[in-house]
């Protein structure tokens, strides 16, 4: 009897180790590395301070929901607020994936990003560090972002 509850109990452990472990790791299929490739490029633009190369990141009908602001709807608006961003700071960041999951056509990522921002009106650099979420939609068979959100995770003093 003792063997066989040892038994159902490792297995319980085994399998409950196997959901958590799965649910929380990046998925490795062609639609999680084109995702990981698209977060990617846009910490490359980001870094760079290249507003029409982020848009081309964007679904036909983005919302970015920075922090601190009001969403930020449609492509024009989203357009002006990455404009606002870089002609006050330059980025030095680099993203961290944490988890993709995918639903057919739509996917959302998980990520941080850690680095620098320098305030261009004095040159003064502060360390930057930022929890994200990413919802993706299949757009003519390409992954692009849907809406994009982001909170501080390393907050001013």
């Amino acid at each position: 009897m003792k063997i066989i509850t040892a038994l159902k109990t490792r297995t319980l452990l085994v399998s409950l180790i196997f959901v958590v472990g799965s649910s929380i790791s990046m998925a490795r299929t062609p639609s999680a590395e084109a995702i990981k490739q698209v977060i990617d490029r846009y910490e490359q633009y980001l870094n760079a301070g290249d507003t029409q190369s982020i848009m081309t990141l964007y679904s036909n009908r983005p919302i970015f929901m920075p922090q601190h602001s009001p969403a930020q709807v449609g492509h024009a608006a989203v357009k002006k607020a990455y404009d606002r961003v870089f002609a006050t700071i330059d980025l030095d960041i680099k993203f961290t994936v944490y988890e993709i999951e995918i639903n057919k056509n739509t996917a959302w990522a998980r990520t941080s990003s850690t680095g620098t921002t320098r305030l261009l009106a004095n040159g003064v650099k502060t360390n930057e560090g930022n929890n994200e979420l990413f919802i993706f939609k299949k757009d003519n068979g390409d992954w692009k972002i849907h809406r994009y959100l982001f909170s501080t995770s390393t907050p001013r003093l």
